[in-house]
C-alpha cells in the first residue's frame, strides 16, 4: 500500500511547541511518509524548539527579515511553499497550525495548488476580526479552505458549526499538552543561567509573557506599570519575564522594569526551560494564546492579560480570569490570587478543558483511517 505523504508546515515558536510531537508521533507511523517545511517566520525562536524535540527541517524557506511586513511575509510564504509544492514533494495533505500568518498563506498557497489542508488547533474564534489582529481572520479564512479541522475542544467544533462546517472535524484535544511528556522532568537543570540562580522556596514566583501585537504601546505600559507595583508591594513574589525579540516591546519594557527589584527581565527560553519554569512556578500572567492552554495543565492558574479570549473554555473552567492591560485591573486579580487562598486553590484544582496531552494519536489516528478507506 501506498503511504499517504503528509507536509508539516510552520513557522513560529508557538507552532513548533504545538507541532514537533504531532511531526513525533506522525514520523513514527511506517503508513506514512511525513515531511517538515519551516518558513522562518520566527527565526531563531522556531529553531530552538525544533533542536529541543530533535525535529529538523526538510524543507527551509528562512523568510525572516528585520521590519518585515505581513505583506512582505505572506507574499514570500505564498511563492515559497508554492515552489516546495511544485518542484520537491506534493502531499495528500499539507498540515497547518492556528492562526499565524505561516498558517494563512501556507494554506493559500496549498489551495492554489489544489493540495487539501489539515488545520491543526481549528474553530478558535473571538469574533471581532480585529481582535486579535491577524488572526481572528487568519484562522477563520483557513477554516474556509481546510478539508480536516481537528478542533481542540467541543466548543472548537460548535464554532465550527456556526460557521456551517460540518465535513471533515475532529475534536481531538490540544498537541500543546503532548509537549509536556517530552519536557516535564521533576530533576530538570535549566539550561539558562538566570533561571538557575532563582529561589522557588523563598519567592513566589509568577512567570510573565507580554508581545501580542495590539498590546505593543499603551497596553504593554498598563502590564508592566501593574507588575511594578505588584512587586513593590509584595516582597515575597518574584516576576520572570522572557522578553519577546520585538524591538517595539523592548522599548516598552525596559524603562518602566529594567532595575526593578525581584523582576527578572530574561531572553526567551527554550521549551524545556519554559515548561518547566511554569511547573515550579505560582501564577502566570500572559497575552499568550498557548500558555492559557498549558499552564492549566500543570495547575498554574493565569490571568490573561487581553480583553478578550478566543479560549472561553478556560474561563468557563476557571482555570484563568481576563484581566485585559488595564494597570489597576491587573494588580487587584494578581493581589487578589496571592492573598485569597481559597480562590487560588479553586482556580489550581479547575479541571483543563484542552485535554489529556495524546491529542497527536488521535490526528495520526485520522490520517490511518483515510488512508485504509
Amino acid at each position: 500500500m501506498e503511504r499517504l505523504k503528509l507536509l508539516m508546515i510552520f513557522g513560529t515558536r508557538p507552532e513548533a511547541i504545538k507541532m514537533c510531537p504531532l511531526a513525533l508521533e506522525l514520523k513514527r507511523h511506517g503508513a506514512f511518509e511525513t515531511r517538515v517545511l519551516l518558513t522562518g517566520q520566527h527565526r531563531e525562536l522556531a529553531d530552538s524548539v525544533m533542536s529541543a524535540f530533535g525535529v529538523s527541517a526538510d524543507y527551509d524557506l528562512a523568510l525572516m527579515r528585520p521590519g518585515q511586513t505581513l505583506t512582505s511575509l505572506t507574499t514570500g510564504i505564498l511563492d515559497g511553499v508554492g515552489n516546495v509544492l511544485e518542484n520537491e514533494f506534493r502531499p495528500d495533505y499539507a498540515l497547518v497550525h492556528g492562526d499565524t500568518t505561516t498558517a494563512f498563506a501556507s494554506a493559500l498557497s496549498c489551495f492554489y495548488h489544489q493540495v487539501k489542508t489539515a488545520h491543526v488547533e481549528a474553530g478558535l474564534r473571538t469574533r471581532d476580526i480585529w481582535a486579535p489582529f491577524p488572526e481572528e481572520a487568519n484562522r477563520a479564512m483557513i477554516s474556509r479552505i481546510a478539508s480536516l479541522h481537528f478542533a481542540p475542544t467541543k466548543g472548537n467544533e460548535r464554532n465550527l458549526r456556526d460557521d456551517h462546517i460540518t465535513e471533515g472535524v475532529y475534536v481531538t484535544g490540544n498537541t500543546g499538552l503532548d509537549a509536556f511528556r517530552y519536557t516535564i522532568k521533576e530533576d530538570y537543570v535549566f539550561a539558562d543561567p538566570a533561571l538557575r540562580e532563582l529561589d522557588f522556596k523563598k519567592y513566589r514566583t509568577i512567570v510573565l509573557t507580554a508581545h501580542r501585537r495590539e498590546n505593543i504601546g499603551a497596553g504593554i505600559e498598563g502590564i508592566c506599570r501593574a507588575v511594578k507595583r505588584a512587586a513593590e508591594m509584595r516582597p515575597d513574589i518574584q516576576f520572570v519575564y522572557p522578553m519577546h525579540p520585538n524591538p517595539a516591546v523592548r522599548s516598552t519594557v525596559l524603562p518602566i522594569l529594567g532595575g526593578i527589584d525581584r523582576v527578572r527581565l530574561i531572553e526567551p527560553l527554550d521549551v524545556f526551560d519554559m515548561h518547566n519554569l511554569m511547573a515550579r512556578s505560582y501564577l502566570c500572567l500572559t497575552d499568550s494564546g498557548g500558555l492559557q492552554e498549558e499552564a492549566p495543565a500543570l495547575g498554574l492558574p493565569v490571568i490573561v492579560l487581553r480583553g478578550e479570549t478566543e479560549r472561553p473554555e478556560a474561563v468557563e473552567a476557571g482555570t484563568v480570569v481576563l484581566a485585559g492591560t488595564d494597570e489597576e485591573k491587573i494588580l487587584a486579580e494578581t493581589l487578589s490570587l496571592l492573598d485569597d487562598e481559597a480562590r487560588y486553590r479553586r482556580m489550581r484544582r479547575a479541571v483543563n478543558p484542552y485535554g489529556d496531552g495524546h491529542a497527536s494519536e488521535r490526528i495520526a489516528g485520522v490520517f490511518e483511517t483515510i488512508m485504509n478507506r
